[in-house]
């Protein structure tokens, strides 16, 4: 059985006694980490976060939650917002987003007497003009990008060039990419030191398109135009951005031909978007987000674009270039709660297992659905849930088999900075606590790794038991910034190893298995 027909089988039995275990809700369960081998690995910087360039006039559901927070209008020296990406010593930002295929750059020929942010257009792209980034304010980005030792992926205007389709009804854009405002946008960049961990060439153009789209075959064959260009500006390899695209919605077909057509070593990430959750004004997100059936589905979605990398680009890796869970800027009411996080960490989960090397989460702040509050930059549940993955889950990802019920969730990875194992766990169920007991899969007659050195937890609990809550316990004590607005200690309960792990209702647990024995984490 391999990897995908796995996932589908667990989704089955999943699906057939979600109903069943609902009502009995067992309190003992069995997780088995299988530490002999890997079964995919992530990239060290696998927790990304987005910049978008929405302006606060953007607005969807009779509401407007983008404020001030676009790239263009972001409060770059906010204490918090420094602090909130320092912690991750690195956090990759992509900056980007729907509107980046209307953005020229303010250099080179392109020095136009006005160079004006988005505008409200009833006849532009998503209801928007083109908009210019100044060089005043891509150097105040840059400042900002070295000051918090963030990892940046900026992503270019896939349509400059290409001719907007007659007045048929089409949205495809035809002709070739011109990349003479990259080029001096990327010279700029070059003279003056900046550091660029990536390039991604479009937004959502891909297969359907939302607003526009390009075929496949053109698009692989701007990718490598791309590629050519970046490695004649970055001779040396080592510090050569990586080329990535085409950051839309998976359709196999279209990214078939699109690999195919941009060749071996071409695309180094191929980035896809995730927004399973539907839109942003759904009264059932709550419900969804506690639906082990539910969260299973997107698991074939991964495997699909696994399967493709392998058969028609197995240089390239597999990237999340966005995933914001309900679309339209997120809900309001689910999507910056303590309750989203249950939908969030299992695509870490689920995307990880699958070989996905990067996961970018819309947003860092903006919409709904960003890790830090719009309008106080003070952080929302998911921040703490992402700061922990980013530190305790290694780039080695482990075999987890859970056995008792679908309402628990269960990832392991080797540890990122310390020996032994790093196990997440999540208790869908509202009213049954998990009891769990590990098993090593060298050693299945055991309940736990054994080990004189005590374990690592992280319990993660809605304040007052409210899963619409934004505010999180670490251990029972409310996570809240210091008096400096630095990120709070995130100090682990030492626990003895032989124990079960209690798992609470509605609760989130990190756990590091200091002594547990993994030959693959060695």
């Amino acid at each position: 059985m391999n990897h995908l027909e796995f996932a589908l089988h667990c989704i089955l039995v999943s699906w057939f006694s979600t109903s069943t275990l609902r009502t009995l809700a067992a309190d003992d369960v069995k997780v088995t980490v299988n530490g002999v081998a890997s079964i995919a690995s992530t990239d060290d910087n696998f927790i990304c976060a987005t910049l978008d360039l929405w302006p606060s006039s953007k607005c969807n559901y009779d509401q407007c939650p983008w404020g001030q927070a676009g790239i263009f209008t972001l409060d770059l020296k906010n204490n918090i917002l420094s602090n909130a990406v320092k912690a991750f010593n690195p956090l990759r930002i992509r900056i980007g987003g729907s509107l980046q295929d209307q953005l020229v750059y303010q250099v080179g020929n392109e020095r136009f007497k006005r160079c004006l942010p988005f505008q409200p257009r009833k006849d532009g792209l998503l209801g928007f003009s083109a908009g210019c980034l100044t060089m005043e304010r891509w150097d105040q980005l840059n400042h900002f990008s070295n000051q918090t030792r963030a990892k940046i992926t900026f992503g270019l205007n896939a349509l400059v060039g290409r001719k907007r389709p007659a007045e048929n009804g089409s949205i495809l854009w035809v002709g070739a990419w011109n990349p003479q405002n990259a080029l001096a946008f990327m010279k700029y960049s070059i003279s003056k030191g900046y550091q660029i961990d990536s390039y991604e060439l479009g937004n959502e153009l891909c297969s359907n398109g939302v607003d526009a789209k390009v075929g496949a075959e053109r698009y692989g064959k701007d990718m490598i135009v791309l590629k050519k260009l970046v490695q004649k500006l970055y001779p040396d390899p080592r510090t050569q951005p990586k080329v990535l695209g085409p950051g839309g919605f998976f359709d196999e077909q279209w990214f078939k031909t699109y690999l195919h057509v941009s060749g071996p070593r071409v695309v180094d990430g191929l980035t896809h978007h995730i927004y399973n959750l539907g839109s942003g004004d759904d009264p059932t997100l709550i419900e969804k987000v506690h639906d082990p059936h539910f969260l299973d589905q997107i698991a074939q979605v991964y495997g699909y674009i696994s399967s493709t990398i392998k058969k028609f680009g197995p240089w390239t890796g597999a990237w999340v270039g966005e995933g914001g869970g309900a679309y339209n800027s997120g809900s309001k009411i689910v999507s910056h709660s303590f309750a989203d996080g249950f939908w969030y960490l299992d695509q870490l989960g689920i995307s990880s297992s699958f070989n996905h090397k990067v996961f970018c989460r819309q947003s860092l702040v903006g919409g709904n659905y960003g890790l830090l509050n719009t309008t106080t930059f003070i952080p929302n549940p998911n921040y703490y849930g992402a700061l922990l993955w980013h530190r305790l889950m290694g780039k080695k990802v482990l075999a987890t088999n859970c056995v008792g019920s679908p309402f628990l969730r269960a990832y392991s990875h080797c540890s990122k900075r310390k020996p032994g194992v790093s196990l997440l766990l999540m208790n869908l169920s509202n009213s049954t606590t998990f009891h769990v007991a590990l098993s090593n899969d060298e050693n299945p007659d055991e309940n736990s790794p054994g080990g004189a050195t005590q374990s690592e937890e992280y319990h993660l609990t809605p304040e007052n038991g409210n899963i619409r809550s934004n505010v999180v316990l670490l251990n029972g004590s409310p996570l809240v910034l210091t008096d400096s607005s630095d990120i709070p200690p995130m100090n682990p309960k030492l626990v003895d190893p032989s124990l079960p792990i209690t798992v609470a209702p509605d609760s989130i647990v990190f756990v590091l298995l200091r002594d547990y024995n993994a030959p693959a984490c060695v």
